[in-house]
């Protein structure tokens, strides 16, 4: 190539236009750009040598500038019809839009075209022009790219607009564009170009950290947003094909084809915390002719309403269990229905599924009865009612009740039955996330219901076992205890039943009946909690069958695997539960500030490293803490929160010393 001849190339995606100076070695070219500056550069390097003339680098201004004029885009549109098909070179293609064919013309051509994504492409050292069709189509294309960018654009202003405090109101488009934010969050460990792409742009870190911050700032989340419920596969909200056919069911229910035993004269008792609006169970108890007592436990029938396999019942499989935050429940029947038709509520007629049971001296069952009813609560009571009418002696079917639920009790340890008292925490969050914290205690009137229930789950397990019914029979290995010398080196209390609570194996469940351990009972099924555990309702499904005399819903293989899927989606719901409420726990500590608590030592989690678990024992909270000094598990400790930190899960305890103690008291 000889010296002056005027070429194009590109440094890093730019063209620069540049003339050569001389040759350097075998292969490479020296050139000079329009600022005098030298670049060596391959032959092959170059996009477009201009034909004609002998050209000085000062010489480039002027000839850009005289090409200037000619950079028009949308000529190629006429050349594009006036070629009809056919293939042009550079050349011709000067020709056709400026009448000649010099330096400028050519060079002009040449930009044009290989800008041009619309009307030509190039094939060797020819253009070929696209078809009319296809012309179409791209423009269709470049106009779709071109809605989109402006779609962007518009989004990122409004963007910036809801984060300078102005109140610009979002599009239903803008919450999927923000998709790509939340999936940053909850997967951190997934790249996510498109969030990393948003955050540049609004000049955001471009990591998890700030995706969070943009979505709690934007006010699309909450600064307490519930990640464990985002990540998991949860569903918060019901399909509206179901909640249409629940409002039917609510005008309209469906014909009973079960026969009811009218146990509306009996007075029921339905006993829950006041926050409790799914209520499925209520108590009885009726004096027979010869003196005996039966107790009845009525259990809410929600298939009275559904049937094996309809949207109610796959929607409430599909959920597996009610579950309880903090901030609220999530149901597993649309809220219409579960504290609707489905409760027992309080002076309305109810289908239930009732146990009656009369129980030995000794208590143990000595006869059953299993039956649809119909019942009528006659009054709703909290805990707190129930143990203020067991001590004033106010109601003699409660004492009644309390009695045999007593002589349930003792009859079960005597069985082998074991008892773990740990305390444990309520947590509830109410509006402006003020956090509460309270203690369950293990009052007469929850040891009363909780006899209750087992006593229910019994009954219908032996019924199971009677009959051959496959049923989600739930059991329990016997737990393999340290021996007995060992136990009573640890502190009474507490700390000895944290170290039984380790010794404990998982409960199980099976088609099949086998003995539960820590209930001592040979055969048990939960059939307590039909509205919010789907296990209950499969054991519902399948008795009433039986007692009407149909066949099974459910064959054993269909109720293993059914029992399986449900058990997945349950356990990701326990986990949920355990982690939010984790989490509110921390907060709760958090704000608590340099408040003093009385901390009990209950075990070693690494004694090497001098960790243990504590427990807060106003609260109710077992957490880690690391000592600082030689503690032995029993001891009672004053702590202080140093650092909290629950959105990264992270808590840190100081002792504090007998003087600090002694002057915050």
């Amino acid at each position: 190539m000889e010296k002056g001849t005027l070429i194009e190339f590109r440094v890093q995606g730019e063209r620069r236009l540049a003339v050569v100076d001389r040759t350097e070695g075998k292969k490479h070219l020296v050139v000079v750009d329009e600022q005098g500056q030298s670049h060596t550069i391959h032959p092959r390097q170059i996009e477009y040598q201009i034909p004609g003339g002998s050209y000085q680098s000062e010489d480039i201004a002027r000839f850009r500038q005289a090409v200037q004029p000619y950079l028009d885009p949308s000529t190629l549109e006429v050349a594009w019809e006036i070629v009809d098909g056919e293939t042009v070179t550079i050349s011709d293609m000067a020709q056709i839009l400026f009448s000649g064919q010099g330096p400028e013309f050519c060079y002009a051509a040449y930009y044009l075209l290989s800008e041009d994504k619309l009307y030509f492409k190039q094939k060797n050292d020819r253009y070929e022009p696209r078809s009319p069709a296809m012309v179409t189509e791209i423009k269709h294309q470049m106009q779709v790219t071109q809605q989109r960018l402006q779609a962007e654009q518009e989004f990122l202003a409004r963007l910036r607009s809801r984060l300078e405090g102005q109140n610009t109101p979002w599009l239903e488009t803008d919450k999927q564009r923000l998709i790509p934010l939340e999936k940053f969050v909850l997967q951190p460990e997934t790249p996510n170009r498109p969030a990393q792409e948003l955050l540049s742009s609004l000049n955001r870190p471009a990591n998890p950290e700030g995706a969070w911050q943009l979505l709690v700032e934007l006010g699309h989340w909450g600064i307490h947003e519930n990640l464990f419920l985002r990540r998991s596969q949860i569903l918060t909200q019901f399909d509206p094909n179901v909640l249409a056919m629940a409002n039917d069911y609510l005008q309209d229910p469906p014909p009973d084809v079960d026969r009811r035993l009218d146990l509306t004269h009996l007075r029921t008792y339905t006993i829950d915390d006041e926050s409790t609006e799914e209520i499925d169970d209520g108590l009885s108890v009726e004096t027979l002719e010869d003196g005996r007592q039966r107790l009845w436990i009525h259990i809410a029938d929600p298939t009275r309403l559904l049937r094996p396999g309809d949207d109610l019942d796959l929607e409430a499989r599909r959920r597996s269990t009610t579950v309880y935050l903090p901030t609220g429940m999530i149901p597993m029947f649309p809220p219409v229905l579960a504290t609707g038709p489905m409760s027992l509520r309080q002076g309305c007629v109810c289908a239930a599924l009732s146990f009656g049971v009369i129980l030995a001296p000794d208590g143990s069952v000595q006869e059953y009865m299993i039956c649809p009813s119909l019942i009528k609560p006659t009054y709703r009571l909290t805990y707190e009612d129930t143990d203020e009418m067991l001590e004033l002696g106010a109601e003699q079917e409660i004492e009644t009740i309390a009695h045999w639920a007593n002589v349930r009790q003792q009859w079960r340890v005597s069985q082998g039955a074991i008892s773990i008292h740990l305390p444990e925490a309520v947590i509830k969050v109410k509006e402006n996330d003020e956090v509460f914290i309270s203690l369950l205690e293990d009052t007469r009137s929850r040891q009363l219901v909780a006899e209750m229930m087992i006593l229910g789950g019994q009954v219908a397990g032996h019924y199971g076992q009677t009959h051959k019914l496959p049923l989600p029979f739930r059991s329990q290995p016997q737990p393999d205890f340290p021996p007995e010398e060992e136990l009573l080196q640890l502190p009474a209390g507490p700390v000895r039943d944290c170290a039984l609570r380790r010794c404990m194996p998982k409960s199980e469940m099976t088609t099949t009946p086998a003995r539960h351990a820590s209930l001592a009972l040979n055969a048990y099924v939960q059939v307590t909690s039909p509205i919010r555990r789907y296990t209950d309702l499969l054991a519902h499904f399948q008795i009433k069958a039986h007692l009407r005399g149909d066949a099974l819903p459910f064959d054993e293989n269909q109720l293993q695997q059914m029992i399986q899927i449900v058990a997945t989606s349950a356990y990701e719901a326990t986990l949920v539960e355990r982690q939010t409420n984790r989490y509110w726990g921390l907060e709760f500590l958090r704000r608590q500030g340099e408040q003093p608590w009385q901390a009990l030592v209950l075990r070693w989690l690494r004694e090497q490293e001098n960790m243990g678990l504590i427990l807060l024992e106003e609260l109710g909270l077992e957490l880690a803490m690391r000592f600082q000094r030689q503690i032995r598990l029993g001891d009672q400790l004053t702590v202080q929160v140093s650092h909290a930190d629950p959105r990264q899960d992270i808590i840190h305890f100081r002792e504090l010393t007998p003087a600090e103690s002694a002057n915050r008291d």
